[in-house]
């Protein structure tokens, strides 16, 4: 079955230098419809960092403005805003056809010790035995509109295992809006943390925007939903592996104003709080479907 690799998407982080503070990026040749936004916050982080020596990312705050053209480069554009003793700022804008579609401010800081608490990690099923998302959707294929069942099938770098189970893709049964999916990628990565952090970045927004629908059993797959991310926020705790297995906790606190906000907490297998992310997207209804 044919998919992306890890290595094709450490390929897409790994972009051109065209200019001092000014890096190009590239989308896969078989993308459609619109750029991926995992793919921009990744490469994003990724022209930040090209501007940072010595420092370790610790929050990202990004903004989604216009859709990404897949069939053209993208232009990330860095302003140094600030070189700090302990934390050093940086933003960073996306272009497209001469407009912004993208912008991200990005905070570093020197690696350091100090208090330390966090929240318990909740007790779920562990990843082994679980379905991955590629067999499970492949399983249901039948249910799936043509156009889309190649596509949606086919193997992600990011392996997904989802914690609870609904075998409905068209017609999902209404469900609180919690879900926990364990993740972990596919193949070797490089052991620089920077790169590790670049790619949860880019998994970080597979699945948080399912959690607002889950109270409202509506399918992506119903053509009923014209949604996309329209911001994304991420905190770094602790160093993290993603070639090692992650336990992304997801609920959603509100929808409204066709507008669904979700936060995510990232643990290790051992229960280690390493990144916590939110995010608000578009969920709008269409009435005509």
């Amino acid at each position: 079955m044919n998919g992306e690799t890890i290595k094709e998407v450490l390929d897409l982080l790994n972009l051109e230098a065209v200019e001092v503070n000014m890096f190009r990026g590239v989308s896969p040749k078989d993308r459609w419809q619109r750029v991926f936004g995992g793919q921009v916050l990744g490469q994003a982080l990724v022209a930040a960092y090209r501007t940072v020596e010595e420092r370790i990312c610790h929050s990202l705050h990004a903004y989604f403005i216009r859709p990404g053209d897949p069939k053209v480069p993208i232009l990330y554009q860095v302003d140094r805003s600030r070189d700090g003793k302990s934390f050093t700022t940086r933003r960073v804008v996306a272009i497209q056809h001469g407009e912004q579609i993208f912008n991200m401010a990005v905070s570093f800081q020197v690696q350091e010790q100090g208090l330390e608490h966090q929240f318990d990690a909740p007790k779920v099923k562990g990843p082994d035995g679980l379905e991955n998302e590629e067999e499970r959707r492949r399983r249901l294929a039948h249910q799936l509109p043509e156009a889309v069942r190649e596509h949606v099938t086919r193997v992600n770098p990011i392996e997904l295992r989802q914690v609870e189970e609904d075998d409905d893709l068209m017609n999902p049964k209404k469900a609180p809006p919690f879900q926990h999916v364990w993740m972990k990628v596919r193949g070797e990565m490089p052991s620089d943390l920077a790169m590790h952090q670049c790619v949860l970045a880019y998994a970080s927004d597979m699945t948080l925007l399912d959690t607002c629908l889950m109270p409202h059993g509506i399918s992506w797959f119903s053509g009923r939903l014209q949604s996309s991310s329209l911001d994304h926020a991420m905190w770094f705790h602790h160093p993290l592996r993603v070639d090692e297995w992650l336990l992304y906790a997801q609920d959603s606190p509100s929808a409204a104003g066709a507008r669904g906000f979700n936060r995510g907490s990232i643990y290790t297998r051992d229960g280690k709080l390493v990144a916590s992310v939110a995010q608000e997207g578009l969920i709008r209804v269409r009435k005509d479907r």
